[in-house]
């Protein structure tokens, strides 16, 4: 089949209406025409098709351009201007894409934001309705793969306008636009079944079909802006916007052209509200015509750039420009403003922001675009703009996003021979030009020993294959080594305008824990641009953006041990952290609790207000190691402590690994520091080998400042001669209280219902864990001792060591109530008190721990209630003995000592002290 004709009649009276273009013939006019569209170009429907049907039914609506006369020459009058168009800041323009223009419900929103808009001009771009496009692009392949389904799915569009129209429309609008709509949607059928016919459609053939739905959402939004009572106007974009292809898949505006024809439109439509179709253009020669991917916000663009409008704004589903991507950094932000540069980079590594084509119009006319929610109305969103003027360099603000781009593979040319050979690169490029690759990112080695670019995965074994067959002789003689494909790599991109002029950035970035297999950055320093492994590419870009927007003393915590130690600092950690952040710039985030047989796990924090709760309903059985692997793997945050609030040597004995993996350890567990010397030394030198820190202030005071006070005086060069203390608040409470004529086992049975002993009072009495506390001092002051020792005297008596629970204990403890008597007497006649105490003597290399007498005006004997007191004789304090006191038992104090740890090692990491 040649062609197909068929007659068309176009009444005088029509041809003077039409808006776009108005069209004079040379010869006589007759009531009938025929349109020719040439396909010359198109060998695969054998020539040329000429279509034609009754009045008012083929391509009605402005499609005269797609329509051209067979036998005449085509001109565009030049109308009278009587109304100039006015520029500048009094025009706002505003795009709204497919999904603000959903529903006929969503379609109402946008007229009010635009009605809103209190700017004295405004322009509307809108995109079709969700899902309409890909149906439109649908109806054209099913009808050139001759489907006769295309007639079903044409329906489809017909009734969802229509139910559309019927929700939002009434009255003599509803009746127009559903006019226009059956007009529409009988030329789109007999379109349709030409290229059902000719089983082929080109280009502009589905590009004519495809720019409906714009037309119908822009007209539906102008009669919704009219029922206001506001003036408006709608505008076919295809009527104005002149492009021309510049490449596949990508066409580049005529400006003049364009500003031209605009002020033409305006001069006859000078309305104040302009709705116009985006997407959609037409070609010099009034061909329709697309502009292809993200093709509403370059409409908007080219537009905005038209009128030097003062904005232009892009209403979309959410808040703004984001960080990175959310759903794979959930500690994303919605950054306030970009420069016209960030945001193209952006764009180009994939990041949902804007094509960098649609920055080019507004950015040669300063034109700020602004990306809005229009389900948020109330977040401010970003700006898009030539400098942001609020940043102010720092290492906050020179990165301002990441982005990534998967699936791809890095070829790698290597070779001697290349080294100051001319034309290398060259050669390499072009046969990668010549197989049709894309080129993300090149690499090369100062030494010109190596080369290396990223392209699509997809791509890569033509590359490959042509690179093989192009220098088969450099390989086979050996000047070049290797032409190797690495796969499954992704690309991380840092970008930032001030990356340029602030130092420090690659540092930060690499100080991430990635694995990098090529960077590039260019002089700019827009962006930095690494390869890694795609499994990696979620965890560097998590850790990446952990180094740049959350705080530099971001603490990831996991407590083990939820008792009432731990128990009590998670309150203190929920009650303080909002207070920490603002004042002192430290995010503590608990991303793990466990318990003996429980443990929770999240990847961003727990919610402390309730973890009570969440512990018992979401939680999962405990496993330490799987706990420690969640804390490990996760690089969301860039510092990473466990805090064993337990007693348990088993917890303790796994220190070393952890600190080895990088995890900071705090604890007031005694286990570890009082356990084999050998692994003691091991634990320490690791400690102090690496910069991951180990705190354990509340193993001997509690809360109060004992081995910080130490490690000052052994740090400033004095020299420990001895120490002595009472380091056992339960022991204190019980002597402190043993006067008078109450009994021993009275005393114990106190302190055991005020919750200051173990459940086993044993426990305290054994004075284990004071002997505990000894050799954790002995050995911080430089003595190589085991806790077997050190000579320890029980108040167990012996006949009730071997009782078989705490109950039986304390039935038979008041049988040694008279021995105990006797003791407090014979001290009480001497003047003195009884004291249970610790001693170092660093001199002799000994220590001990036994029930001592002092003279009642010895601080010793000045206790009250569970106070410890530690006296520290020195080189410097010999004469009168440095003494740490305060309460040094209790939940609170001691998570409080084991918080104070927390901020240590904040401080440490670089928070404000």
């Amino acid at each position: 089949m040649r062609g197909l004709a068929v007659a068309s009649p176009l009444p005088p009276a029509a041809a003077a209406a039409r808006r776009w273009p108005r069209a004079s013939f040379s010869g006589r006019e007759t009531s009938t025409q025929c349109w020719k569209y040439d396909l010359s170009q198109d060998r695969s429907l054998g020539g040329s098709l000429r279509i034609g049907q009754s009045q008012g039914s083929l391509l009605r609506h402005h499609s005269t351009n797609l329509l051209r006369p067979a036998a005449a020459a085509i001109s565009v009058e030049q109308d009278d201007i009587n109304t100039y168009l006015p520029k500048g800041d009094m025009w706002s323009v505003h795009k709204f894409g497919g999904t603000c223009m959903g529903t006929p419900q969503r379609i109402q929103s946008v007229a009010d934001i635009v009605l809103g808009d209190s700017s004295e001009r405004k322009l509307v771009i809108v995109s079709a309705m969700s899902k309409v496009t890909d149906m439109m692009y649908n109806l054209v392949h099913k009808a050139q793969s001759r489907d006769d389904s295309y007639m079903i799915a044409l329906e489809e569009v017909f009734e969802k306008h229509m139910a559309a129209a019927k929700d939002l429309l009434d009255g003599e609008d509803l009746a127009s636009f559903l006019s226009q709509l059956h007009s529409d949607v009988s030329s789109l059928r007999a379109m349709l079944s030409a290229i059902y016919i000719a089983g082929h459609a080109t280009e502009s053939f589905s590009d004519f079909v495809v720019g409906h739905g714009e037309l119908w959402s822009a007209q539906m939004l102008s009669y919704a802006i009219k029922k206001s009572g506001a003036p408006c106007s709608w505008m076919d974009t295809r009527e104005v916007l002149v492009v021309k292809p510049s490449g596949p898949n990508q066409v580049d505006p005529d400006y003049l052209e364009s500003e031209n024809r605009l002020q033409k439109w305006f001069s006859r439509q000078p309305a104040e509200i302009i709705v116009a179709t985006g997407f959609i253009a037409s070609t010099a020669e009034n061909i329709p015509t697309t502009l292809k991917r993200d093709g509403s916000d370059f409409s908007a663009a080219i537009i905005g750039s038209l009128v030097r409008a003062r904005q232009v704004t892009i209403w979309t589903d959410v808040d703004g420009v984001f960080s990175a991507d959310p759903r794979k950094v959930s500690e994303a932000v919605i950054l306030s403003t970009l420069s016209y540069q960030e945001a193209w980079e952006m764009s180009y590594f994939g990041a949902n922001v804007l094509h960098p084509r649609t920055i080019i119009p507004v950015m040669k006319d300063n034109i700020p675009i602004v990306i809005r929610n229009m389900f948020n109305i109330s977040a401010p969103g970003t700006m898009i703009c030539r400098q942001p003027a609020n940043d102010n360099g720092d290492l906050d603000a020179c990165v301002k996003s990441f982005a990534t781009i998967d699936n791809l593979a890095l070829v790698n040319v290597e070779g001697t021979g290349m080294a100051g050979v001319p034309g290398t690169s060259s050669a390499i490029f072009s046969v990668v030009k010549d197989v049709g690759a894309n080129v993300i990112m090149i690499s090369q080695a100062s030494s010109e020993h190596s080369i290396c670019f990223a392209v699509p995965e997809k791509e890569v074994a033509a590359v490959s294959a042509a690179l093989h067959v192009r220098f088969r002789e450099a390989l086979a003689v050996g000047r070049l080594s290797k032409v190797e494909v690495i796969n499954g790599c992704s690309i991380l991109a840092a970008v930032g305008l001030r990356m340029a002029s602030t130092p420090g950035v690659s540092a930060i970035l690499f100080d991430a824990n990635i694995n990098v297999r090529a960077i590039a950055q260019g002089c700019s320093e827009y962006n930095i641009t690494v390869v890694l492994k795609q499994e990696d590419c979620v965890r560097a870009l998590r850790a990446a953006h952990s180094r740049f927007f959350l705080s530099k003393t971001t603490l990831a915590v996991g407590i083990i041990g939820p008792g009432l130690i731990g128990g009590t600092l998670l309150n203190q950690l929920k009650d303080q952290a909002a207070v920490l952040k603002e004042n002192m710039n430290i995010d503590l985030r608990v991303i793990g609790i466990t318990g003996s047989s429980t443990m929770l796990l999240s990847d961003t924090g727990i919610d402390l207000t309730q973890w009570k709760e969440l512990l018992r309903k979401e939680a999962e059985p405990a496993d330490l190691a799987n706990f420690v692997r969640h804390m490990s793997d996760n690089h969301v945050f860039p510092n990473k402590v466990l805090v064993d609030c337990t007693a348990d040597t088993s917890v303790a004995s796994h220190y070393y690994d952890w600190l080895k993996k990088g995890i900071h350890v705090i604890t007031p567990n005694k286990k570890a520091n009082s356990g084999p010397l050998d692994q003691y030394l091991k634990l320490r030198t690791l400690q102090r080998a690496s910069y991951t820190h180990y705190f354990y202030e509340a193993t001997v005071g509690a809360g109060l400042p004992i081995i910080s006070t130490l490690r000052g005086l052994l740090e400033t060069g004095d020299k420990i001669l001895h120490i002595e203390g009472i380091f056992s608040g339960t022991l204190s409470y019980i002597f402190n209280n043993f006067e008078g004529t109450r009994t021993f086992s009275d005393v114990v049975a106190e302190a055991k219902e005020a919750g200051y002993t173990e459940p086993d009072p044993r426990d305290d009495l054994s004075g284990t864990d004071v002997a505990r506390k000894v050799i954790i001092l002995a050995r911080e002051s430089g003595l190589t001792l085991e806790l077997s020792d050190i000579p320890v005297k029980s108040l167990v008596p012996e006949a009730l060591a071997s009782c078989s629970s705490a109950d039986e204990f304390m039935q038979k403890l008041p049988s040694f109530d008279e021995d105990w008597a006797k003791q407090r007497s014979e001290a009480e006649a001497a003047g003195e008190v009884l004291r249970y105490v610790g001693v170092v003597d660093a001199v002799n290399q000994k220590g001990q721990v036994e029930l001592r007498r002092y003279k009642r005006d010895h601080p010793f004997a000045q206790l009250s209630g569970s106070d410890n007191i530690i006296a520290f004789t020195t080189s410097r304090y010999k004469e009168q003995p440095l003494i740490v006191r305060g309460p040094g038992a209790g939940a609170e104090v001691t998570a409080g000592g084991v918080f104070c740890d927390i901020l240590r090692l904040a401080s440490s990491l670089g928070a404000p002290s």
